[in-house]
C-alpha cells in the first residue's frame, strides 16, 4: 500500500448543542473561500440536516461517518477514498466526544477520529464559565490516551475579561492552544424546529447565514493555527483498489425516479451512487412542481418534511394521482419515513389534515414528540420485493409521526429488533411492489439493497 497525507480535523464537544455544526460551518467556509482549498465534509452519525448545511458551504457532498452502521474497516476506507483528492478533510461529530451506543463508546466522536487517526479540537460552550474550563478540557485530554486532543475553540465568550481569563486558563493548566474564539451572540444562528435545523434547500433565504458565518470565521478564528494542527494528522495508507480510477458506470439501464426536493431532501449521497453505480438512471422529480410521473422503472422516496409543505403536495393532485396509479400497476418502490407519509393518504399536522397519494391505505398523524428516534435493527420476516428473508438491516429513524387505520391489505415486512418502527414490534409496510418503511438505510451497510431495487425496476424494461 502507498501512504498519502491528508490534512484532516475532527471537531468535537463535551456535549451536544456546544456549537459544533456552526463551528464546523465556520471553519470550512473559511478555508472553502478564503484560502481557495478543496474541503471534503464529513459528519459523524446517521444524519440529513447537517451535511446539507456542510455541503453547501463546502461544495463537496458531505459523507457520514458511523460506527454502528460501518465496520471500522469500512469507515476507514470510506474516509480515504472521498479524501484523496481533497486538500483537507473535516469531521464534525455528534453529541459528546465519547457518547457512543454503550459504555465503551462504541460508534463515538472519539472512535472515529481514533480509525483515520486525527487530530481533535474542542468546541467548550463557555457560557457561565471561567477557570472551571481547564478542569473540563483536561478531563477530554485524558481520558482516552490514545486520542489526541490537539486545541480548543471557546464558543459563547461573553467579553474580553472573559476570554482573557478562558485563555489563560486553557494555557496554564492544559498547555494546548485556543483555536478561535466566538462572542456570545446570534451570528452563526441557524433556524430549527422539531428535527433539528431546518434544511438549507428549504427556504432560500436560509442561505443568507453563510456568508456571515465565512466574515465571522474570518475575525474569530486562527485559520492558520488550525492549518497546522489538520498537517500534523500522520499519512494514512490507501488501499490497492481505492489507489486508481473509479469504475465506469454501465449505461442503458432502467430510470428510476427520485422524488427530490424541498419535501424530500433525506438521502446518503452514497445510496444515489450505489443506484448508478448497479446500472440505473436517475430522473429526478419535484413532488412540489412536476404534475406528472414521467417514464420510470422504479421510484425511490426519501424522507424530509412533507408535513411542513403538505400543502403544496396536496394541490400537486396530477402527480399524486399518477404515482398512486403506478403502484397499482405494480411499478417497483421504495420508500423512507417521509415517502412512507407521503404514499398515505393523508397527513394531520397542527390541526390540519391534507390529502397525500393515497397508494397505501393508512393516515399519518404529527405528534409533538418523537415516536422513533435512534437507530433502528430490523429482522427481514416477510415477503417484500427487495430483501430475503432472514436478513438484518441496520438503519436508523427520527420520526415524530404514527400511522392509524392501517389497511388490511397490507402487510409488514420487518420485525424490530431494535428501535420503535411503525408500532414497536413492525416495520416496512408491503404492498404489491412497494416497500414504506420508517427505516433509513445506508447503501454501505446495505450494499444489496441497491442491487436489489435495479433489478426489480429492470424487470420493466
Amino acid at each position: 500500500m502507498r501512504q498519502h497525507r491528508i490534512p484532516r480535523l475532527v471537531i468535537g464537544a463535551p456535549r451536544g448543542r456546544s456549537g459544533k455544526t456552526t463551528v464546523t460551518m465556520a471553519v470550512l467556509a473559511a478555508l472553502v473561500h478564503g484560502y481557495g482549498l478543496a474541503v471534503q465534509p464529513f459528519k459523524k452519525g446517521p444524519d440529513f440536516i447537517d451535511p446539507g448545511w456542510l455541503t453547501r458551504v463546502a461544495g463537496r457532498p458531505c459523507r457520514n461517518l458511523d460506527g454502528f452502521l460501518f465496520s471500522r474497516r469500512d469507515i476507514y476506507r470510506h474516509f480515504v477514498r472521498h479524501s484523496l483528492d481533497a486538500d483537507l478533510a473535516v469531521v464534525e461529530g455528534a453529541m459528546g466526544l465519547f457518547d457512543g451506543v454503550d459504555l465503551e463508546g462504541s460508534g463515538s466522536t472519539a472512535e472515529i477520529a481514533k480509525i483515520i487517526k486525527a487530530p481533535v479540537v474542542l468546541v467548550v460552550d463557555a457560557t457561565r464559565m471561567t477557570r472551571s474550563v481547564a478542569a473540563l478540557v483536561q478531563g477530554f485530554m485524558h481520558f482516552d490516551p490514545q486520542l489526541h486532543v490537539a486545541g480548543v475553540i471557546l464558543n459563547q465568550v461573553a467579553r474580553a475579561r472573559h476570554e482573557r481569563m478562558l485563555r489563560e486558563a486553557v494555557r496554564r493548566y492544559c498547555g494546548l492552544p485556543v483555536l478561535g474564539v466566538i462572542p456570545k451572540g446570534k451570528r452563526l444562528t441557524i433556524p430549527d424546529r422539531h428535527l433539528g435545523l431546518v434544511p438549507p434547500g428549504e427556504r432560500d433565504e436560509l442561505l443568507e447565514v453563510i456568508p456571515e458565518i465565512a466574515r465571522v470565521a474570518r475575525e474569530c478564528l486562527d485559520m492558520e493555527a488550525l492549518l497546522e494542527v489538520a498537517g500534523s494528522a500522520p499519512p494514512l495508507e490507501v488501499p490497492e483498489d481505492l489507489a486508481g480510477r473509479p469504475a465506469a458506470r454501465p449505461a442503458g439501464g432502467p430510470a428510476i425516479g427520485v422524488i427530490r426536493d424541498r419535501a424530500f431532501s433525506f438521502y446518503y449521497p452514497e445510496n444515489l451512487e450505489a443506484l448508478e453505480e448497479a446500472g440505473a438512471r436517475l430522473v429526478y422529480i419535484d413532488a412540489l412542481r412536476d404534475t406528472v410521473l414521467p417514464g420510470v422503472d422504479a421510484l425511490y422516496i426519501g424522507g424530509g418534511f412533507p408535513e411542513v409543505l403538505a400543502p403544496q403536495l396536496e394541490a400537486n393532485e396530477g402527480l399524486r394521482a399518477d404515482i398512486r396509479r403506478a403502484v397499482e400497476e405494480g411499478l417497483p418502490v421504495y420508500a423512507e419515513c417521509g415517502g412512507l407519509m407521503y404514499l398515505g393518504r393523508r397527513i394531520t399536522w397542527q390541526g390540519k389534515s391534507y390529502r397525500m397519494c393515497g397508494a397505501l391505505p393508512y393516515d399519518v398523524l404529527m405528534e409533538d414528540r418523537p415516536c422513533g428516534h435512534g437507530y433502528e435493527v430490523v429482522e427481514v420476516v416477510g415477503e417484500n420485493p427487495y430483501f430475503p428473508v432472514g436478513g438484518v438491516i441496520k438503519g436508523h429513524e427520527f420520526h415524530h409521526s404514527r400511522l392509524e387505520g392501517v389497511g388490511s391489505g397490507l402487510r409488514y415486512a420487518f420485525r424490530v429488533l431494535r428501535g420503535y418502527g411503525i408500532d414497536g414490534r413492525h416495520d416496512g409496510l408491503v404492498y404489491k411492489n412497494v416497500l414504506a418503511a420508517y427505516n433509513h438505510l445506508h447503501a454501505l451497510s446495505v450494499p444489496s439493497w441497491a442491487r436489489a431495487l435495479v433489478e426489480r425496476a429492470a424487470r420493466r424494461l
